[in-house]
């Protein structure tokens, strides 16, 4: 996995907006001399240099050990110990890049929405049309090599259309004849990279034919409603000092005003480069067999917030197993695969999808690189993204975004809840008056103008 964040030193402004998180980065020099005086010299440069990191950067030891031996730009020639670090905290262009990223997938899913999802419109091509959206637009940037090397960029997940009482990952293969019908609600999941950095969003809305208007009301209504505010009352709270646990009450109290259930196993997790499923989770709903562990929210976390509703009880079921269409690495399992479509399958996602969840028609060979797959999930080398089922008839909506912690305020970065414009009419509405006040205040409080000098 390559490292191609910028170099270029600068001041820090813990306060700006612009600044994530304290970029460290080590320039090596190779001492000639193996002496043991040396060796316990640079062992004492390190110490310190820890500390430093700590300080500076109000990071927890370990994190700053792994900043400390990862963050080089280029691999050591020779064991840390018998190299020499100068550390210089750079004011990084991670943001841009969480920016770019969502700006990619702001396009892509508002061409899904506005020009692809039509009555009589195959899920199939609905799918490969927004991942070919995404990809052009990610290709727009960083169009060349940094540090020497390519800046990774594309899809971080592909687009996913569920639809009706389909929950999440529906990703049909190229076989697949379903078309959309109107009247249909229809969850959008998608997300894109820029060297690591993530943006996912998920819209819900109900498919209608060309000049339609229709006014959405019911049940389908009090679901996209509920979600909306829960998402919004996420976001406000989202801020230093918080935990999970009291953000996972309080999307359950909307829930609640709504008359809505929450659908269990959704998972919102913070997210970091190349990595989509970090520690912090906000569990949207506790049952007996499924817990979280409390975390607090800190500056420069970045969240994957993922609402989902239901008017049924939020238990989901598998119907069929041929439905996964995705699929992630499992990093941590290895294997010696025996059969050479299975090799050929697994050697493919570790080059082209190391990290990130990837649809099986992509894959090298189409349908014969198929055959591989059951021997890489035997043996849990793959993780599979199944198809969910809330109870036939009931109404189910989704909504996520990706949301920054900074110091002035917290940046939601990706547009779904702007892209949901359809006429949603509830007679439901938020009534605990503690998140009431919470939602008057603004997301991100306004720019403070600069006075002249």
């Amino acid at each position: 996995m390559s490292d191609n964040e910028g170099t270029a030193a600068a001041e820090v402004d813990f306060n700006d907006d612009l600044f994530t998180c304290a970029n460290v980065r080590f320039i090596h020099f190779i001492f000639p001399s193996f002496s043991r005086s040396v060796y316990l010299f640079f062992s004492i440069v390190k110490i310190i240099t820890l500390i430093i990191i700590i300080i500076i950067t109000r990071e927890s030891l370990l994190l700053s050990i792994f900043y400390y031996l990862t963050s080089s730009s280029f691999p050591l020639p020779l064991p840390l110990p018998l190299s020499l670090s100068f550390i210089v905290i750079a004011q990084s262009d991670v943001v841009t890049k969480y920016k770019i990223a969502a700006d990619c997938v702001n396009i892509a899913l508002e061409h899904c929405i506005t020009d692809l999802i039509k009555p009589g419109k195959r899920i199939t091509d609905i799918c490969v049309a927004a991942d070919l959206k995404l990809e052009q637009e990610c290709a727009k940037y960083y169009t060349k090599k940094v540090d020497g090397q390519k800046v990774e960029k594309g899809s971080s997940i592909p687009c996913c259309i569920s639809v009706n009482e389909q929950v999440s990952y529906n990703c049909p293969d190229n076989e697949s004849k379903v078309l959309l019908e109107e009247g249909q609600t229809v969850k959008i999941d998608i997300g894109a990279h820029i060297d690591g950095y993530v943006a996912h969003q998920a819209v819900t809305i109900i498919v209608q034919g060309e000049n339609a208007q229709t006014q959405i009301t019911g049940k389908q209504a009090d679901v996209i409603k509920a979600c909306i505010a829960a998402q919004e009352v996420a976001a406000r709270m989202l801020r230093p000092g918080k935990t999970t646990n009291e953000i996972s009450v309080a999307i359950e109290k909307v829930a609640k005003d709504f008359g809505v259930n929450l659908v269990e196993g959704v998972l919102s997790h913070n997210m970091k480069r190349f990595a989509i499923d970090g520690n912090k989770i906000i569990l949207l709903k506790k049952t007996t067999q499924e817990k979280a562990d409390d975390h607090k929210i800190e500056l420069y976390d970045v969240f994957g917030l993922d609402i989902v509703m239901t008017t049924g009880e939020g238990k989901l079921k598998q119907k069929d197993e041929k439905e996964t269409q995705i699929y992630k690495r499992a990093l941590e399992k290895t294997y010696s695969l025996k059969m050479k479509a299975s090799r050929g399958v697994f050697s493919d996602v570790c080059f082209r999808y190391p990290s990130f969840p990837f649809a099986a028609r992509n894959l090298e060979g189409g349908n014969s690189a198929k055959a591989g797959l059951p021997e890489c999930l035997k043996h849990d080398l793959l993780i599979p993204y199944p198809v969910l089922y809330e109870k036939a008839g009931e109404a189910v909506a989704q909504v996520k975004t990706t949301v920054l912690v900074m110091g002035k305020g917290n940046d939601r970065i990706t547009k779904a809840i702007e892209m949901m414009q359809q006429d949603v009419s509830s007679e439901k509405a938020l009534v605990d008056e503690e998140l009431v006040e919470l939602l008057k205040q603004p997301l991100k409080p306004p720019a403070k103008p600069r006075k002249k000098k």
